[in-house]
């Protein structure tokens, strides 16, 4: 899929800094028409949101969105648990690997495609704290070594 047609409405920055991302997956979502005009707002909050599988269905937890501004009786629960849309097979094969020890599944962004809302699921395992210093070390080492590069230009 091109990347013109996807617009990204939240990064979770902070997932991709405490956890080792092994692999990704694109999912629908199923939202009330509240939350997608919020979401075009861009009202969405990814901080402490996860995803479980449950009775053979995936679901969003902790995700947060605001209510609808120009919205006033109908508007929806702001952290109601949402249906993420996967094919059997792929649930079956992410709750093989849920199963291991210390491997979750983390919402990392939402975006639209074309017209459609879709969530970038990890499959995730969390650094420890000495990881998390390695990777600022090689982040710094890189940003260092581009501006070396740049100079003698």
């Amino acid at each position: 899929m091109a990347e013109d047609n996807k617009k990204i409405i939240t990064n979770n920055r902070k997932a991709r800094h405490d956890y080792e991302i092994m692999d990704t997956i694109e999912t629908g979502i199923v939202l009330f028409g509240t939350e997608v005009k919020a979401a075009r707002e861009g009202r969405i909050n990814l901080t402490d949101a996860y995803a479980r599988i449950k009775d053979g269905e995936l679901w969003l937890i902790g995700m947060h969105i605001s209510p609808y501004s120009k919205a006033d009786m109908e508007n929806h629960d702001p952290l109601r648990e949402r249906k993420l849309l996967v094919h059997r097979m792929q649930i079956k094969r992410l709750n093989r690997q849920v199963e291991e020890k210390g491997v979750t599944l983390i919402p990392l962004k939402i975006y639209f495609n074309r017209h459609l809302i879709k969530v970038e699921l990890g499959l995730v395992r969390g650094k420890r704290k000495y990881d998390k210093r390695a990777s600022i070390t090689e982040r710094d080492q890189k940003r260092d070594l581009d501006r070396l590069q740049k100079s003698f230009r």
